[in-house]
């Protein structure tokens, strides 16, 4: 298996060998032999462990970053019972701890840089698990087929993935001849500054595919973009639709957003109520989402198109967002 730099697709983060025939000799230019399936695994990200949750594989987790902000149950009674051990942030990873677990493979977010912040201590294979940088929904998701090789179940991997892919497409071609497309754009101000989705970013794709016209579509950028207040409010005073995360245990509201900033009103989307939010430690959102691009596609059409959600989806009741409350 070869991981592909995700920002020069020309370069390669390494080779892999996904071994399950031990008496089968292996190429001299991989980067690291995994025995297959691992029997131990530490994550860097909710993304993978959730995965191994899902697949019924939790089992070969045994550490995770971040458990402080862990919302799934499973995965906080495990932490509770030291089945998974809490190994830090990722800039102050406990590593003599990882050393401890002896992990098969470590599967770290890596950077552009190539820094692995001396991971190479820990004896286990640097597994770069690159999936937060894909820019579709499905490329994301598609991540799921390399827990399933890890964990040796690819056939149910596969399937899912498969399954996930169809009602997603079904989804997103229902909303191609759309004759009217909302106008949407996301986010909050940040310390002063606002961070703006590039329109070939992860978020403008579930937008296009759920028949909404974002209002900066036509930015080449695949990341987020610092703009200032005037700017964002210059352009998109008169959309239709207003997409935020709320990050906090305390609903978010018209009343807190006033508060938080004089701007905030001036949009139609919040003089009109149209502001659609997602409560990430409610939804589980940064840990489930990722594995679940038809049910964020199926929420976005629900608000824009719900005219459309008809056949196995019809009555669907949106799964992550919902308009937010006075």
């Amino acid at each position: 298996m070869e991981v592909i730099c995700p920002w020069d697709t020309t370069l390669s983060l390494g080779s892999f060998a996904l071994v399950k025939d031990t008496t089968k000799p292996i190429d001299k230019d991989v980067k690291g032999v995994l025995n297959v399936p691992v029997k131990s695994v530490i994550s860097f990200s909710a993304t993978q462990w959730a995965v191994f949750l899902r697949l019924g594989e939790i089992d070969r987790v045994k550490g995770i970053l971040e458990g402080r902000f862990v919302t799934d149950s499973t995965m906080r009674t495990l932490l509770a019972q030291e089945k998974v051990y809490d190994i830090g942030t990722e800039a102050a990873a406990d590593i003599e701890r990882m050393i401890q677990l002896q992990p098969d493979a470590l599967l770290y977010s890596p950077y552009f840089d190539g820094n692995q912040g001396g991971l190479n201590v820990t004896g286990a294979v640097l597994f770069p698990f690159a999936d937060y940088m894909e820019n579709t929904p499905l490329g994301r998701a598609e991540w799921i087929r390399v827990i399933g090789m890890l964990a040796g179940c690819e056939e149910k991997a596969d399937a899912w993935f498969d399954d996930i892919e169809r009602r997603y497409n079904t989804l997103s071609t229902l909303c191609v001849n759309v004759e009217h497309r909302p106008t949407v754009f996301s986010d909050l101000a940040f310390n002063g500054q606002w961070y703006v989705a590039g329109g070939k970013s992860y978020i403008a794709k579930l937008f296009a595919d759920a028949g909404a016209d974002y209002i900066w579509k036509d930015n080449p950028s695949t990341a987020s973009v610092p703009m200032d207040a005037e700017s964002i409010l210059a352009k998109a005073q008169k959309a239709d639709y207003w997409r935020v995360i709320n990050s906090s245990p305390t609903p978010m509201t018209y009343s807190t957003l006033a508060k938080e900033n004089p701007v905030y009103p001036l949009f139609d989307a919040f003089k009109n109520r149209k502001i659609i939010v997602c409560d990430i430690l409610e939804t589980g959102y940064f840990e489930q989402s990722q594995c679940e691009p038809d049910l964020l596609l199926a929420d976005f059409i629900y608000f824009f198109h719900p005219e459309l959600l008809t056949g196995e989806w019809a009555g669907y009741q949106p799964h992550y967002y919902h308009l937010m409350q006075e």
